[in-house]
């Protein structure tokens, strides 16, 4: 990490010292706001801010983010974690508490495109991309030096379909050195194996190039062109077992017309890329995601 970067990371963690996120999803009934609200009442929280849906309100499932403030959070940790139970096993609810102070460390795999990777660092620089970037992963040299000259350390492995499973035991080894918290395909070009996916269960975001579900898999402007659609999208979702089929995040697109061959598609594609990554990966960094079967609630 850059002295730069630590700094605004340094100023953030003093600003939020005392703020927390509760991530709570379990069968909608009568009561969950109520008993959460009085819950942060009685440990002289101020909740700043409250998202909450209903999914099929008779009989549906039931989602809220609370963001809260807390004096002396870091002495009341245990405290609130271990009294918060009970209530959490009278609704059935699957929930946590994320503590906003914690800034996750997160990996970035890139391999031989590097326009999602310097969005990523661009965000990641002005402040905007709240996280520790703790290391770059590449099955190619090219990301290199735009990399370490930030000082953040960047690893060269190459890899392909036939040495896949010795690859990922030296990604694992780097991952859990660095104790990564999230991990970013920024245009990794590699399948990764069932093993790898659900050790990091929705700890691994993507970037596809095409709005899905349309153009699944390679070469998605190749074949936008040679269909003759007149937009173009890309899309960032979890990665799950099932190619391009994860939990979506974020979708945009862009119009294009018979003027444009692949190589166009390709440029403009590149943009929106570029951006429905970056607002997905804040958006998990902020602790806004909150995933049911293979749907995301964003909020």
């Amino acid at each position: 990490m850059n002295s730069y970067s630590e700094g605004k990371i340094q100023a953030f963690q003093k600003k939020n010292e005392n703020r927390a996120r509760f991530l709570i999803k379990c069968p909608d009934q009568p009561g969950i706001v109520a008993a959460v609200s009085k819950f942060l009442y009685e440990h002289n929280a101020n909740i700043v801010a409250s998202d909450q849906f209903t999914m099929n309100p008779e009989g549906g499932e039931f989602f809220i983010r609370i963001e809260f403030e807390c004096p002396d959070l870091k002495e009341q940790v245990s405290k609130l974690e271990t009294r918060f139970v009970p209530i959490a096993e009278k609704f059935n609810m699957e929930w946590k508490i994320m503590y906003v102070r914690d800034i996750k460390n997160m990996a970035i795999f890139v391999s031989n495109e590097p326009h999602c990777l310097l969005e990523l660092l661009w965000e990641w620089q002005s402040g905007d991309l709240m996280a520790n970037i703790a290391l770059v992963i590449s099955n190619h040299e090219t990301a290199r030096e735009m990399v370490e000259s930030l000082g953040i350390p960047f690893y060269y492995i190459p890899a392909n379909k036939d040495i896949r499973h010795q690859v990922e035991v030296k990604q694992k080894q780097l991952l859990e050195q660095y104790e990564v918290d999230l991990i970013v395909l920024a245009r990794y070009m590699q399948i990764l194996t069932p093993e790898f996916v659900g050790h990091f269960e929705n700890r691994i975001i993507n970037i596809h190039h095409s709005f899905l579900p349309a153009f699944i898999g390679a070469k998605p402007y190749e074949r936008a062109y040679q269909r003759g659609v007149k937009m173009i999208g890309a899309t960032s979702h979890y990665v799950t077992n099932d190619l391009d089929e994860g939990p979506i995040i974020e979708q945009n697109i862009g119009r294009v017309d018979h003027r444009d061959n692949g190589e166009d598609m390709k440029k403009i594609g590149q943009s929106i890329e570029r951006s429905v990554l970056a607002r997905a990966v804040k958006w998990h960094l902020e602790d806004r995601i909150i995933v049911y079967k293979n749907k995301t609630i964003v909020f």
